[in-house]
């Protein structure tokens, strides 16, 4: 499913339909298989919402899905697995109070999984959708845990799922065309510095393996900030980094600083002064970058808030780790990261990060950013900063999660 997509419906899910936890844990109450032509759907059943994560293991291949909070009731010995690609499968008890369900597979799958909220007389599930070879004649076979009722599951709704994808980052040199941004005392232009370090970014980008990139302008051009927010929508991002050398309120000014989208003011004055100045008459809000148009106003605006604070503090986190690479290639202006109302970083569901690699402004930093030496360094730590954080935070189903993935289950046998 569409990563946005998948986002969306967990959002749904856990704002329309979450209650207080009691001291009672969510019960799995149900397991059922459904068939069709290619396809097979595992549904489990639940008594309230949880959140889950999954991951595969391969040699031999396995589906793990962790439930956070939630119990298991009965099991799974009354499933007919005959003739599909799940050999068992097997559960237990994980962490504090969670549980661990395991998928023995015959062959590798194609994983497909989402979370649905109550509709009708169903109540809470957990979907898994295995994309595997069927006969077409194959009937449908329901099967429950003992006690439990059987239901019929929801029609399929199945996305591709690309394994071992690359992640996908929209690399932004700010300004362009019209705009020249800041102009230092020589007449350096912010624009032309800022393109070549993006550039340089994005190839030291596509020579490292599970990377892809998307810059939002390659030459001279203006692009308005609405456009550069949904050119990493439209690619379905993992991370939008915008590239400035700006002007500071004082020529003293000096640095590097990295920004994250704040929707509470700027965490200080030049915060607000950069913001200010980067978003002119320009500004977008984040409302409608998610499909929220048929939605009750109020739950629109609980998964809009939702959404952008669980991207606000990934965004805080990826710039921490970008920060801290940058130390060692040129000083910082500020040893935190920032935040302020930046509107290229409104975009509730890609991290979203702004650097200022240093001020044009000051005569210091202008010499060194015009030097190809410089901007490869400056480029170079921001490729570091950016791998070490996916490889802390890898997204579900690329090749880093997948590697990561592997390097554990050769730590399991060993």
């Amino acid at each position: 499913m569409h990563r946005r997509q998948m986002l969306l419906n967990m959002l749904l899910a856990s704002a329309a339909f979450a209650l207080p936890f009691s001291v009672n844990a969510t019960q799995i109450r149900n397991a059922r298989l459904w068939r069709s032509e290619n396809k097979l759907r595992l549904v489990f059943d639940l008594s309230g919402p949880v959140q889950y994560k999954t991951f595969t293991l391969s040699a031999p291949e396995r589906i793990i899905i962790d439930v956070s909070g939630a119990r298991l009731e009965g099991n799974f010995t009354q499933l007919a697995l005959e003739n599909t690609p799940i050999k068992t499968i097997r559960s237990g008890h994980f962490g504090q109070g969670d549980t661990r369900i395991v998928l023995d597979l015959a062959s590798p799958v194609q994983l497909n999984s989402f979370l649905l909220g109550p509709e009708g007389a169903q109540g809470n599930r957990l979907v898994l959708d295995l994309g595997h070879d069927v006969a077409p004649h194959m009937p449908v076979q329901l099967a429950s845990a003992p006690g439990a009722p059987v239901k019929e599951p929801p029609a399929p709704v199945l996305a591709k799922t690309r394994f071992k994808r690359d992640i996908m980052v929209v690399v932004d040199a700010g300004h362009g065309g019209k705009d020249p941004g800041a102009i230092g005392s020589k007449g350096e232009r912010e624009k032309d510095v800022v393109l070549s370090i993006a550039q340089l970014l994005a190839k030291r980008l596509k020579r490292e393996k599970g990377f892809d990139v998307r810059l939002v302008r390659n030459d001279d051009f203006f692009v308005p900030l609405r456009k550069r927010v949904d050119i990493a929508r439209k690619c379905n991002a993992d991370m939008f980094i915008s590239v400035h050398a700006d002007a500071a309120p004082r020529l003293t000014a000096s640095g590097a600083s990295v920004f994250a989208l704040s929707e509470n003011g700027a965490t200080s004055a030049t915060a607000r002064f950069m913001a200010q100045r980067e978003n002119g008459a320009d500004l977008i809000g984040a409302t409608s970058l998610l499909n929220l148009k048929d939605k009750d106003p109020m739950l629109a605006g609980v998964i809009l808030d939702m959404s952008m604070n669980a991207t606000i503090a990934a965004s805080l986190q990826l710039g921490h780790t970008v920060l801290g690479s940058l130390e060692g290639i040129t000083t910082l202006h500020q040893k935190r990261v920032e935040q302020a109302g930046f509107a290229v970083l409104k975009s509730p569901d890609v991290p979203s990060i702004l650097v200022e690699t240093g001020f044009i402004s000051n005569t210091r930093d202008s010499q060194r950013l015009v030097t190809a030496r410089h901007q490869q360094a400056v480029a170079d730590g921001l490729f570091d900063g950016m791998k070490q954080y996916f490889e802390r935070n890898p997204p579900a189903g690329s090749f880093i999660a997948w590697r990561q993935e592997q390097k554990a289950a050769e730590q399991e046998r060993v």
